[in-house]
């Protein structure tokens, strides 16, 4: 009988320490630091776009780093944000095409990648304030200009949650975004086929070590503040990062009517672009004049 009673604790024991540790990599990579040294990089020089390096900071002191697509006569501004361990040269081909069609548009690195300082990252929570210096930035330029943002992945994430408290933004076009931050790692489990079991004790470590919570990253609970203001919802349905399902929840969450929906059959995640660049940025574009008309 002990021998049994000590074996089960030797299992519970190896059972806690492997829930333990994959919940400790979990906190790593959603929050820890990780910026690829590269040599090389492009920027809009390669897409032929005249374009003006600019730095900012938002309200907890992380440095921004930019760059600012100038249209003559524009009177709107798009900005451009990348996804997660993304830079801003990920945004050169829809920040250039929404360029070329009139409108000023600026591409930005969060906090921790890229040209930007380090500061607390996240996959969201610490980001919105990133889009919400982005806007400071666009209002101290050009203070008339109407402001759209479109976001990638994470960055749609982050748009949704800081469109929600900052009526500044007039429309959101989020491709890719997530409904609760806790089902993307639950996602992430099943695709290495980790149990889900696991998520409530990777919350518990990220609030612990990071000061947040899962719960409190949730696009779904605040998308429905963004109304009546235009937004344009973007998914592929093969996406096995942020599942097609994400779209649909927030579409529902934001209420009837309140957002447009495109659905691009097959795409992976943030696949759309590249299965119609042309196509894609005149979507877009479509978009934001009717947006702003």
């Amino acid at each position: 009988m002990s021998r049994a009673l000590g074996a089960a604790a030797r299992v519970l024991a190896g059972v806690g320490i492997g829930v333990g540790a994959v919940a400790g990599a979990t906190v790593f990579k959603l929050n820890g630091r990780y910026r690829p040294a590269l040599q090389y990089g492009f920027s809009p020089f390669e897409v032929g776009a005249p374009s003006e390096d600019v730095t900012f900071t938002a309200d907890d002191g992380v440095r921004l780093a930019g760059w600012w697509l100038e249209a003559s006569d524009a009177e709107t501004v798009v900005i451009c944000c990348h996804g997660h361990r993304g830079t801003k040269a990920d945004m050169l081909g829809i920040g250039s095409g929404l360029w070329r069609a009139g409108h000023s548009v600026l591409l930005f690195d969060f906090r921790g990648n890229g040209d930007s300082g380090d500061g607390p990252q996240s996959l969201s929570h610490f980001e919105q304030r990133d889009v919400r210096a982005a806007v400071d930035l666009v209002r101290g330029r050009c203070p008339e200009a109407r402001i759209a943002v479109v976001g990638f992945s994470m960055g749609a994430a982050a748009t949704i949650l800081a469109a929600a408290e900052d009526h500044r933004i007039e429309a959101v076009v989020a491709d890719s975004a997530f409904a609760m931050m806790s089902d993307v790692v639950a996602a992430a489990y099943a695709k290495y086929r980790l149990p889900g079991a696991v998520v409530p004790a990777a919350n518990l470590l990220n609030r612990a070590v990071r000061g947040y919570s899962f719960d409190e990253v949730r696009p779904v609970d605040r998308i429905a503040a963004i109304a009546p203001r235009p937004m344009l919802l973007l998914h592929g349905t093969a996406d096995q990062v942020i599942p097609y399902e994400h779209m649909v929840l927030l579409a529902e969450a934001a209420g009837p009517g309140a957002t447009e929906s495109v659905t691009f059959d097959g795409a992976e995640h943030c696949g759309g672009y590249f299965a119609d660049r042309p196509g894609y940025i005149a979507l877009v574009n479509d978009f934001l004049d009717r947006a702003f008309a």
